[in-house]
């Protein structure tokens, strides 16, 4: 976009040789077949190696700065030398490693989730690459040890898999992509962007080794220009999708954990309501003056409620159909309260660490929204 907010034509330039083909056919594929149709696209998931910092690309322990010129060696426990690398003064020399156990849980991962999703399972992976060969290894040696009856999985490497993957996806179709952790990060970037205009309104699950997850968000480096703005005009165009549906999968894996009735109705009210955020396009304005994430939050707490009133859970809708009337029926006087503050600049004490008093003063400015909320 430009400084006014429109869309328009730019140049792309990927300085990545390991992985700019799959940018390459993805730019192929919209110049030969034309824009998504992201109300009948399919949809991709990514399993992404990750656990126990396999192959990390940020800063971690094996990154190093060349104070002089060398030979820079990898040996095995035992001495062998693995590899080295002539490397220059003021070089910087970095490693990823992937354990066995990691590896061997990402492919767990990949069958699970194909047994859920009975759709095709991709691992992304080039036999001519000497880190993916020893990978491709590791796969056929573990598939054997999990349930894979009536699942399609393949191995491709990155120019055919997104083919294959952007044909699927043309039709309508969902497709599993299993990756290492660079390219997980270039595939949760552009599917989602594709499909929903920002990898910011991802959802993203890290199950974790010893059995919780984490659910978190897709990426935020655009928050920052995002503070801005609203400390200037008291809009936060920051879209939250990622954090309701991370809320609502949090609330589902605690559900099934503990066979709580109870939870599986709040978190089937709130995909109910997600999907109503969705549909009734309530994703905030770019622009000050106009509804921004405190309205999204109303507009999702709104439907959630409306959704409980409706619940099989007793409990549960007589608890919510009295709020779900509240918010409806002050549906615009919240809404009046709530921009009223747009275009004022705001104070909440701090820009990295604010003040949680007065950032909540200035995210809950709705007084009637606010006693409908507390007297839950």
């Amino acid at each position: 976009w430009n400084r006014n907010g429109d869309a328009v034509e730019c140049v792309a330039v990927i300085p990545d040789s390991t992985y700019g083909m799959f940018h390459a056919e993805m730019v192929a594929d919209c110049v030969k077949n034309g824009q998504y149709d992201v109300a009948t696209m399919g949809a991709m998931q990514n399993i992404g190696l990750m656990a126990q910092k396999a192959e990390e690309y940020g800063s971690h322990p094996t990154t190093f700065e060349l104070e002089e010129a060398g030979t820079v060696t990898v040996t095995a426990e035992d001495g062998t030398e693995l590899m080295s690398f002539e490397c220059e003064k003021g070089d910087i020399w970095r490693m990823s490693r992937a354990k066995d156990i990691p590896i061997k849980d990402w492919i767990r991962l990949a069958v699970e989730r194909g047994q859920i999703e009975k759709v095709p399972v991709i691992f992304w992976l080039d036999e001519n690459r000497a880190h993916d060969a020893e990978m491709i290894k590791k796969v056929n040696k573990y598939l054997p040890e999990f349930n894979t009856e009536g699942l399609d999985i393949q191995i491709m490497d990155v120019t055919a898999a997104t083919r294959f993957t952007n044909e699927r996806i043309r039709r309508g179709e969902n497709t599993i992509a299993v990756t290492g952790n660079v390219l997980r990060d270039h595939l949760t970037d552009m599917y989602p962007i594709l499909e929903l205009g920002t990898s910011a309104k991802m959802l993203s699950i890290v199950p974790l080794l010893a059995g919780g997850g984490l659910y978190e968000t897709g990426a935020g480096g655009s928050a920052p220009k995002h503070v801005d703005q609203f400390l200037a005009e008291g809009h936060l165009r920051w879209d939250s999708l990622g954090e309701f549906l991370a809320l609502a999968e949090s609330l589902r894996f605690i559900g099934q954990k503990h066979s709580d009735e109870k939870l599986a109705a709040l978190t089937a009210g709130l995909d109910v309501a997600n999907e109503g955020y969705l549909d009734n396009n309530k994703a905030p304005s770019r622009k000050a003056g106009e509804p921004d994430n405190k309205a999204s939050h109303f507009y999702v707490a709104q439907y959630w409620a409306d959704a409980l009133a409706s619940s099989d859970n007793a409990e549960l809708a007589a608890k919510f159909a009295p709020v779900a009337t509240a918010l409806k029926e002050n549906e615009a006087k919240i809404m009046e309260e709530l921009l009223a503050v747009e275009g004022k600049a705001q104070d909440i004490g701090g820009y990295f660490h604010p003040d949680d008093a007065k950032a909540e003063a200035a995210m809950r400015p709705s007084a009637t929204l606010n006693a409908i909320i507390d007297a839950i």
